[in-house]
């Protein structure tokens, strides 16, 4: 079942189809949504972020709102870009829900198929590297995460 976060975003991006830019008011859609306009808030943060290619403008007074944009730039989904990104974000070590987060994006961009994002996502879940410590977990997940991607575009080359 998918989560009040994946159900907003795809409304979001349902609404995005056929726009580069639209303009949602935090409160009416925490209503539509029966939840907490910080809910709006975490999912604008953590799915429409730069990285992701949107930008995010808040307006305050008139009732307030938020501005989603389709950042348009040929150089964001480089090979370059997205090695530069990922690294940027993995480092030394990664949590389950950082490497989701990635994951999600490399989907988003059409660098993955929704197949390929479901193997990589069991492999660097908590369940398969099982390790005693959990640090230990977040090192080899990052490991792991980089190799991949590394391999992923030495394929398409």
């Amino acid at each position: 079942m998918a989560s009040i976060s994946d159900i907003i975003e795809k409304f979001i991006k349902n609404l995005m189809k056929d726009s580069d830019n639209i303009q949602i008011q935090r409160n009416e859609l925490a209503n539509l949504f029966n939840c907490a306009p910080s809910q709006i808030n975490y999912v604008l943060t953590t799915r429409f972020s730069r990285e992701k290619g949107y930008e995010i403008l808040s307006k305050k007074g008139g009732g307030g709102y938020v501005e989603i944009k389709k950042i348009k730039t040929i150089k964001t989904n480089t090979r370059e870009h997205v090695l530069h990104t990922i690294y940027e974000k993995i480092d030394n070590k990664i949590t389950y829900f950082q490497g989701k987060v990635i994951i999600n994006w490399l989907l988003d961009i059409n660098i993955i198929n929704n197949k390929e994002a479901k193997i990589i996502l069991c492999v660097i879940d908590d369940k398969s590297l099982n390790t005693p410590i959990y640090e230990l977990s977040e090192n080899i997940r990052a490991k792991i995460l980089k190799n991949i991607i590394e391999e992923l575009f030495n394929i398409e080359e």
